[in-house]
């Protein structure tokens, strides 16, 4: 028999399973202090890290310090990846857009002002505020026009032979803008596309064949292209496994991540940014556009004087110090980062032919700490006191930028932090940070610095101007080398704060008390030992709604891999989706009703005691689930 002790245990059981937590230990080696040192620790990596392949570039102003293929290009023939081994830069080819429309800004054809509506009436997108903030061409390019990123049908289409705008009217319901264009930066895919549409309407040549004839001929860049090469000249992609080859993923939008480059393209490419537009003595574009194509302008943090950020397709990331400019890259079986130091004059381009992230970050340690082994760390800027008005900022607050309107819904819980002031720090505890440290440099600037790690060199933390819509702080956060880490945060009453950690909590713990008290009740039901009937329904139907919960986690985990093509399109995982959102709904109905005219004869008073509770939280997860679209997700319409 079970009784209120057994309980008490479950419940302190599931308590310590939320409170585990577990460290990752830095992996630390020697700088490599010459090209061979260097090849040695790439080829580790891949082998280690079971990559086939990779192409890399490092490069100087003077020129190429060294541009090579390490590993396989395909398993099956076992051919070797060389420098003229096309590899897919996915959304580094978003920099290209922006390199357009600069040119047309520079032959007066348009204004990063000017309003889209007016430049393209026929794309269709959603702003409330367009009479008092329009959406401009530099919305499109800094990803502040508000808009939710593409739906995943969107990623999924293959455009096949849609023009730029039926492609742009596949499902234009991901343009509505969900805050003010121009205030807070939220990475969005089609925001970029609405711009090579326009460059398209304005030039009057498809995209790819102006990109081409303007930039990738007079770069230097003469194998890279939009369309699908010949097998000979490109690399196979696989899964994360090194393994599983990936088929060619047709974007419906080529111009934010289709162009196949070579090591040997990417290197004349970052020779184009670090000589500011010279190319062999000829000035192919202004040097005054590459300061602009670098600087963010358009959100509330940049226009009150943050200069890290995310600019015309081209965004900050700092390591160890240093600060570096560029964009990465990713496609189905390919990561791509392209980064550079224009005071310094260097760069580095390396692309990987399969989707491991923790390689993409192996290597991209081992190439910094190369490149970097022989400069000057920059000095950081004088500390300055706190000021007196910093006191107003302290309190909880939750992210107020999510990319994809789809994981808002645990985006604005998991993403809960509070931040306060002491030993003139600023400190974020969340739980993705604790204790982050940040130093003032101004009175509303504060720069990051990390626990054995070296600060950073500029400031990445922005107190911000209340406002109407309330107070907000802007920050650069978590993986120092991603476009989608700019992050607005709003301040919210210490109350709502409390009130969502705790119904959260309660909700978590008895969904894990659910989980581990089901054997101690199924199995006396199976021997035939337990005859109260009345007592099964009251915990059956939480357990299947615990149970369809959990279905929804493995199949989304089980599709982690290839997300885009099984929950994009009608599949059996994507309808299994939406099956298990629906019966979570209905089984956590089904177990209010079954408490609500359970006998109090058939039902011991723990048990009664125990189904309220679960059915609380039940009620209170479907709401929830409810109000963000999640009960009844169609991930494919």
């Amino acid at each position: 028999m079970i009784g209120a002790r057994l309980l008490i245990a479950i419940l302190t059981i599931a308590l310590f399973g939320v409170a585990c937590s577990s460290q990752n230990i830095p992996d630390s080696k020697a700088p490599p202090q010459s090209i061979e040192e260097l090849q040695i620790q790439l080829e580790n990596v891949l082998k280690e890290m079971q990559v086939p392949g990779m192409a890399v570039a490092i490069v100087n102003r003077d020129g190429p310090e060294w541009i090579s293929g390490l590993g396989k290009v395909d398993l099956a023939n076992d051919r070797p990846v060389n420098a003229t081994t096309l590899f897919r830069i996915g959304s580094v080819s978003k920099s290209f857009i922006s390199l357009a429309i600069l040119k047309l800004v520079n032959e007066d054809k348009l204004s990063l002002e000017d309003p889209v509506q007016k430049l393209a009436p026929e794309v269709w997108f959603g702003n409330k505020w367009e009479a008092s903030n329009p959406v401009c061409i530099v919305h499109l390019l800094e990803n502040t026009t508000g808009w939710d990123d593409m739906h995943l049908r969107e990623f999924a289409k293959n455009r096949s032979t849609m023009s730029s705008l039926d492609a742009l009217d596949y499902d234009h319901s991901s343009r509505i803008c969900r805050w003010r264009p121009g205030t807070r930066m939220s990475y969005c895919n089609s925001g970029p596309a609405v711009a090579a549409y326009i460059v398209e309407k304005i030039t009057g040549k498809n995209f790819e064949e102006y990109i081409a004839e303007k930039f990738f001929k007079s770069i230097g860049m003469q194998t890279a292209t939009y369309f699908q090469p010949t097998v000979e000249s490109t690399t196979t992609l696989y899964h994360s496994d090194g393994q599983t080859p990936h088929i060619y993923w047709e974007l419906l939008y080529p111009s934010i991540g289709s162009i196949n480059a070579s090591a040997n393209d990417m290197a004349n490419y970052l020779l184009f940014y670090l000589n500011r537009g010279n190319v062999q003595g000829r000035q192919v574009m202004p040097a005054h556009l590459f300061n602009r194509l670098e600087a963010p302008s358009s959100t509330w943090a940049a226009k009150e004087g943050l200069h890290v950020g995310y600019g015309l397709g081209n965004y900050w990331s700092i390591h160890d110090g240093f600060v570096y400019h560029g964009h990465d890259g990713n496609v189905p079986g390919g990561l791509t980062v392209m980064a550079y130091m224009p005071k310094e004059g260097i760069g580095y381009f390396y692309s990987l032919n399969s989707e491991n992230r923790e390689a993409l970050k192996k290597v991209g340690a081992i190439i910094r700490a190369y490149i970097t082994r022989q400069l000057q760390k920059p000095s950081i800027p004088p500390i300055a006191s706190l000021s007196e008005n910093v006191n107003a900022y302290k309190g909880w607050y939750e992210s107020n930028s999510p990319r994809m309107e789809l994981f808002s819904f645990f985006e604005r819980l998991a993403g809960i932090a509070y931040i306060h002031f002491e030993d003139n720090k600023l400190f974020i505890n969340s739980l993705s940070e604790k204790n982050a440290a940040f130093l003032p440099v101004t009175d509303t600037e504060f720069l990051y610095a990390p626990k054995n790690e070296s600060q950073d060199s500029v400031s990445t933390l922005k107190l911000l101007t209340p406002n109407a819509e309330g107070q907000f702080i802007q920050l650069s956060l978590g993986d120092r080398n991603a476009a989608s880490l700019h992050v607005t945060m709003k301040h919210i009453p210490t109350w709502l704060a409390i009130f969502e950690i705790t119904i959260t909590g309660f909700v978590l713990l008895t969904f894990m008390s659910t989980l581990i008290y089901a054997p101690f009740w199924i199995l006396p039901c199976l021997r035939k030992k337990h005859h109260r009937s009345g007592e099964h329904c009251l915990l059956l139907w939480p357990l299947i709604a615990v149970l369809s919960l959990l279905c929804i986690v493995v199949i989304c985990m089980f599709s982690s891999n290839v997300f885009i093509s099984r929950l994009g399109n009608l599949t059996t995982w994507s309808f299994s989706l939406f099956l298990a959102t629906m019966l979570f709904a209905i089984a956590s109905i089904a177990s209010v009703i079954a408490l609500w005219r359970a006998s109090k004869r058939e039902v011991r008073g723990i048990i009664r005691i125990y189904s309220i509770m679960i059915s609380i939280a039940l009620v209170i997860s479907t709401i929830y689930f409810a109000c963000w679209g999640i009960i009844g997700l169609r991930t494919w319409a």
